[in-house]
């Protein structure tokens, strides 16, 4: 089905202008994974809002007769994409399957510097690895691998990060003890790496 906008900039609505709209439509639904005010979508569009429904709607009822496992839903004032209910069930599967843990090189820097340096803040890790390593600690605790271990006595009280028994069984060894030596050159290593990524994040 065809309908003809009059609102915006577009005054006959072509098929290739409307799915054009449509696609803009549902890389905005999809990115954001919420619901959006119509508002929003309309200005990033850049139509009125009562153009803006027709063409959701009109996606809704193409998602509605095709045999897809997404939706558009409408909530007051705004739109949302998601899952039919009736494909629940695949996702369920999937959520339950075990996760594999993936180590990037930053993550077993960061590991390497817990397990050296533990019981240890984030804010020694980032002066030893010259970059905010938020992200890879959670990561790490994420797969059980780290945990907090207290808070260190100075002001502001920072968390500190040690390893886990999980971490112990993973790499082999029975205790911190039996872990190998780390040299001064590892950890200027750990520096050069992160500024290497920290010029990689400049360059992009």
């Amino acid at each position: 089905m065809i309908f003809r906008l009059r609102a915006g900039r577009i005054r006959k609505g072509t098929r290739m202008e409307i799915e054009h709209l449509e696609g803009a439509v549902e890389a905005l639904l999809f990115a954001m994974g919420e619901s959006v005010e119509v508002s929003a979508i309309a200005k990033a569009i850049g139509h009125d809002t009562e153009t803006t429904r027709k063409i959701i709607r009109n996606m809704m009822l193409k998602y509605n007769a095709k045999d897809r496992g997404i939706k558009i839903i409408e909530l007051e004032n705004a739109y949302q994409m998601c899952t039919k209910e009736e494909y629940y069930d695949y996702l369920v599967k999937l959520a339950l399957q075990p996760k594999k843990a993936v180590l990037t090189d930053v993550m077993l820097e960061t590991l390497s510097i817990i397990a050296y340096k533990q019981p240890v803040t984030k804010l020694e890790i980032e002066k030893i690895r010259g970059v905010k390593s938020d992200h890879a600690v959670n990561k790490l605790m994420e797969y059980n691998l780290v945990q907090e271990v207290g808070r260190l006595d100075a002001p502001g009280r920072p968390l500190l990060f040690g390893t886990t028994e999980e971490f112990l069984r993973n790499f082999g060894v029975q205790g911190l003890d039996e872990l190998p030596e780390l040299d001064p050159v590892q950890m200027e290593d750990f520096k050069a790496e992160a500024e290497e990524e920290i010029q990689l994040r400049l360059d992009v």
